[in-house]
């Protein structure tokens, strides 16, 4: 079974491409939504988060206190890594165990927003990158998430790679612009990744 990253800028339409995957019956592993649900589920996770952060990691319903999270590492580089050290492993051994459920499959997708090429760091076959003109991306930003200042936006794109670092880890591309259509693209690519070895 073929292990498959897929990335790409917020606003990019990555989501949507994921979607599309699995209605022609692709499983798609979620690594940012599966993060978001062990630090909310995981009791030992949320044991080590509480010594970590204290008990404002969680709110008064022990729902995990993302935002207060993000304000505290936001400027502590140190903070971050511990936090990242204690949710990544849970996210690994959660994704072991999720590949384990679909060992029949030709090959599965791993979505993230962050992701390194194949191989570095990582133990995925590919990467797929879906790609967009940033001043699209910003105008789908400020539709799906009104709340959101133009100021936060360029705050979100400029954490994230640059098109030029995510073209540089990618294998295979596909362009979310509005002037091409997606859906042949994903079938052409979802033909390549089913069938045999790849390239």
């Amino acid at each position: 079974m073929k292990v498959i990253g897929i990335t790409g800028g917020i606003g990019s339409g990555k989501s949507i491409v994921c979607k599309v995957f699995e209605l022609i019956g692709t499983p798609v592993y979620y690594a940012d939504i599966r993060a978001n649900w062990l630090t909310n589920n995981d009791l030992q996770l949320k044991k080590e988060i509480k010594e970590l952060f204290g008990r404002q990691a969680y709110d008064e319903n022990g729902m995990y206190n993302k935002k207060w999270i993000a304000n505290q590492v936001f400027e502590n580089p140190q903070l971050l890594q511990m936090i990242n050290m204690l949710i990544h492993p849970r996210v690994f051994d959660d994704t072991q165990q999720w590949l384990r459920q679909h060992q029949n499959q030709s090959y599965v997708l791993r979505e993230a927003a962050i992701s390194n090429a194949a191989g570095k760091g990582n133990d995925l076959n590919k990467i797929i990158v879906v790609s967009c003109p940033l001043e699209i991306r910003i105008k789908r930003i400020k539709q799906r998430d009104p709340q959101r200042s133009i100021e936060q936006i360029h705050s979100i794109i400029a954490q994230q790679k640059s098109d030029d670092e995510f073209l540089n880890i990618t294998d295979y591309q596909i362009i979310n612009d509005d002037s091409e259509l997606i859906l042949p693209q994903i079938l052409i690519l979802h033909q390549k990744l089913s069938n045999g070895p790849i390239s």
